[in-house]
């Protein structure tokens, strides 16, 4: 997980990191190849990517949407196989907008839009997802839902987040930017500690035990803004 200040570059690093961006100098390896090295397709199969800014979808519905994950997969003018449309279906129904199956994406509101675009990501079915504030238009319900199955995602997620107490209870590690540096990578217990934190932001931050964890969540901290 990333977190950090409006403008520390986070999404800077995370588009570098997703094959969107090209660095000035060195190279960005996956697996020991080189990102620039890859084609658009075989990129797509192994990274998601989701950028703060969504891109246009206009005229397509729901499904239509999540069912262009499988395009790296499967190509414009490729077979689609019951596997594909077991993925989609899945997809839409984890991220709860199969009701809106058929909807046009375009008259969604902002939140229901994030999470069909998500659903297209899991569609994907890359061993890397990277997301770039994922919750940022959805209420408080979804934000937790949404980070309880990126969590649970038997693959790599990278994720920036603003909210700190949701990168407290799902974050397993933390980098943290500040003024375009790196100030903080570790697990994230270990970014759990008052003056660490309240340097970072730049403000007074206490940390106190969480007073009703959800059933079977590990213990973990809150984070209360003294300001």
């Amino acid at each position: 997980m990333i977190l950090g200040h409006n403008g520390s570059g986070k999404s800077t690093l995370v588009s570098l990191l997703a094959g969107q961006l090209h660095p000035d100098g060195g190279q960005i390896a996956l697996d020991g190849q080189v990102l620039s090295s890859l084609s658009a397709g075989a990129l797509a199969r192994r990274v998601a990517f989701l950028p703060q800014k969504l891109p246009a979808s206009a005229g397509l519905t729901v499904r239509e949407l999540v069912r262009l994950g499988r395009f790296p997969w499967r190509g414009m003018l490729g077979r689609w196989r019951r596997e594909d449309r077991q993925l989609i279906d899945a997809a839409m129904a984890e991220t709860g907008v199969t009701p809106f199956a058929e909807t046009l994406v375009d008259t969604l509101s902002g939140g229901e839009r994030q999470r069909a675009w998500v659903a297209m990501l899991l569609a994907q079915a890359s061993p890397l997802l990277i997301l770039d504030e994922p919750t940022s238009a959805l209420d408080i319900q979804h934000q937790y839902q949404l980070m309880a199955l990126l969590s649970a995602l038997p693959r790599g997620v990278l994720v920036i987040l603003h909210d700190l107490n949701l990168a407290l209870r799902y974050a397993d590690h933390v980098i943290a930017l500040k003024q375009g540096r790196v100030a903080f990578a570790g697990p994230a217990a270990a970014l759990a500690d008052e003056r660490r934190l309240s340097e970072l932001y730049q403000t007074p931050i206490r940390l106190t035990d969480h007073p009703h964890p959800a059933p079977g969540a590990p213990p973990h901290k809150v984070a209360i803004v003294c300001a």
